[in-house]
This record gives structure tokens, C-alpha cells and sequence, in this order.
């Protein structure tokens, strides 16, 4: 039987990540080194995560009190450039094959992986990383760890979403009707109807048929850019369902695990897949053309 280990945090005044900082409004992002992410300060709160209800087989609840002490986050998802940083440092190398969308027309998705996810195009630096499997994104964040000397990991999945909401107790963080949210989200919206997706689109428009360069559209309040849309992103927590009764920010990482969750949805993703409380769960080493990752880091350790 898996065990629910909690992620104990404090919260420590006066704390840098480095001298690097860049203002946005209210929030700070800092990096470590110049290949490094740049992450923001979450402030610590309370919130209810999920909801009492879901489709059938994805129920998201139920819905519960949550305490989040304070960590940072990723201000974007990890990007190709950053990705890119950590191969050449460490010769990692993800497995072959990648499940590319549309499909290829020759049936096979072996030739795809990170460098050729399947765009008819080859990836820009600044968009993000796709392709990777959870373990892909474990072992990055292992070695920034080891790199910067500090507790980088991924977030849990409750940090994730106390993140995602930003304050907010509605479907999406800018509200609860998806199609307001294209200055805000790259979701499955006019501009994607060109791949053809059966599944009903966004009535409105991102500019965006595929994925975007990160934050090319507005963060949340917290100043963190595509934490809907844009690719899926990993984070730590076995997927359970339903979710436990404790009121930490909890991780589930000991014992067997079938799969993971993933979160936010993607630039492929039906809007109401997009929401804040919608939960994915593939195994560890999928790779998909519009699964990324972004990275937390446990200030209690710095």
C-alpha cells in the first residue's frame, strides 16, 4: 500500500534565491544561474481543493481544506533551452518514441521524442519542453538540486493547484467560463481548429494553433504564466482518487504507484479540461507531445 508522506515546510523571512530578480507587480522571480528557471514565491494560505464532481472514472474531489506553507514555483514551464542545458550537462537521454497529435500518418510515434515533438516544425528554445516522461522530469530536477546546492523538486499536487487558482474559487483562475480565458490559457480555441481535433473548441482565440513560446499570454495573480494550457505538467503525487483526508500539502511517493497526475491541461485540451481542478494520471514514463513539467522548490531547505 502507498504511503501518504506530508511535506513539512517553514516558512522562513528574509530568504533569496538569488541575486538575479526581475519585478512582476506584486511577485518577485529569481534564478539561480543562468540556465536555471526562474521561480516566484507562493505565498503561504489556505484553500479547498477540487470539487464534488468530475466525469465518469475522473472524479475530482472530494472537495478539501488544503494548508500550503510558502515555496516557489516555476514563473513558466521548463522550456527547450533549459531542457536542452541539462542533456548537454548530463548526457540524459528519454527513451525512444513519443505519442504525437495529430498522428502521424505512418502510424509510428518512434522518431519523435523532446527535439522533434511531432510540430512539422522543429521546437523553439523559449517554448516548452514536451515529450518528457514524469521520470524524465524527476532527474532534472535531481540534478539542479545537485547543481544549485538547493531543494529543487516537483511541485505536489496541491501546491500545484493552490498555485493554479492564485486566490481565486472558480473553474479557471480568470473565472468560470473557458471562453474568456484565451489571453490567459493556449487551449483547444479557434486557432486549433486547424488540427482538426473532433472535440469542441474555445469560442475564442489565443493565436495559437500549437504550442506557444512561455509566457506569451497574461499570468495569474501570482505571476505564473500557462499554468492552464500550453502543455500538461507533472507534478509529484501519486494519482489517488478519491483525494485523502489530510489537510497538508501532502505527497504520495512511497510504494507502488500506477500513475501519476498530471496537471493544467494543454494547447490540445477541451476547455473544460483546462480547469484547476481537472486531474490527468498516466504512467511514469509516458511521453506525449503536449506533457511538460515545471519545478517547485522547498524554501524549509535553503
Amino acid at each position: 500500500m502507498a504511503i501518504l508522506r506530508a511535506v513539512a515546510f517553514v516558512i522562513l523571512s528574509g530568504i533569496g534565491l538569488t541575486a538575479c530578480a526581475t519585478d512582476l507587480g506584486h511577485q518577485r522571480a529569481v534564478k539561480d544561474c543562468a540556465d536555471c528557471p526562474e521561480m516566484v514565491t507562493i505565498p503561504a494560505g489556505n484553500f479547498v481543493m477540487g470539487r464534488d464532481g468530475g466525469e465518469e472514472g475522473r472524479y475530482e474531489g472530494p472537495a478539501h481544506a488544503v494548508t500550503v506553507a510558502s515555496f516557489a514555483l516555476g514563473r513558466t514551464e521548463i522550456t527547450n533551452a533549459q531542457f536542452a542545458a541539462f542533456v548537454k550537462a548530463t548526457g540524459h537521454q528519454t527513451l525512444p518514441g513519443c505519442q504525437v497529435y495529430p498522428k502521424p500518418t505512418d502510424g509510428s510515434d518512434l522518431k519523435y521524442g523532446w527535439r522533434d515533438p511531432g510540430y512539422g516544425r522543429a521546437p523553439k528554445p523559449t517554448e516548452p519542453v514536451a515529450c518528457v516522461s514524469w521520470k524524465d522530469a524527476q532527474i532534472y530536477v535531481a540534478w539542479l538540486a545537485k547543481k544549485t546546492g538547493k531543494a529543487y523538486r516537483l511541485p505536489t499536487e496541491a501546491e500545484w493547484e493552490y498555485a493554479a487558482r492564485a486566490g481565486s474559487t472558480t473553474a479557471f483562475h480568470w473565472g468560470d467560463n473557458a471562453d474568456e480565458g484565451c489571453t490567459y490559457a493556449n487551449m483547444y480555441d479557434k486557432s486549433g481548429l486547424v488540427n482538426g481535433f473532433k472535440w469542441a473548441a474555445a469560442q475564442c482565440d489565443s493565436g495559437f494553433a500549437k504550442v506557444a513560446p512561455v509566457a506569451s499570454l497574461k499570468p495569474n495573480a501570482f505571476g505564473l504564466y500557462d499554468m492552464l494550457g500550453n502543455v500538461w505538467e507533472w507534478v509529484s503525487d501519486c494519482y489517488v482518487v478519491p483525494y485523502g483526508s489530510t489537510s497538508s500539502a501532502s505527497v504520495e511517493v512511497e510504494g507502488p504507484c500506477d500513475r501519476r497526475s498530471v496537471r493544467g491541461g494543454s494547447w490540445i485540451t477541451r476547455p473544460d479540461r483546462n480547469s484547476v481542478t481537472f486531474r490527468g494520471r498516466d504512467p511514469e514514463d509516458t511521453r506525449f507531445s503536449m506533457f511538460g513539467f515545471r519545478v517547485a522548490l522547498d524554501l524549509a531547505k535553503n
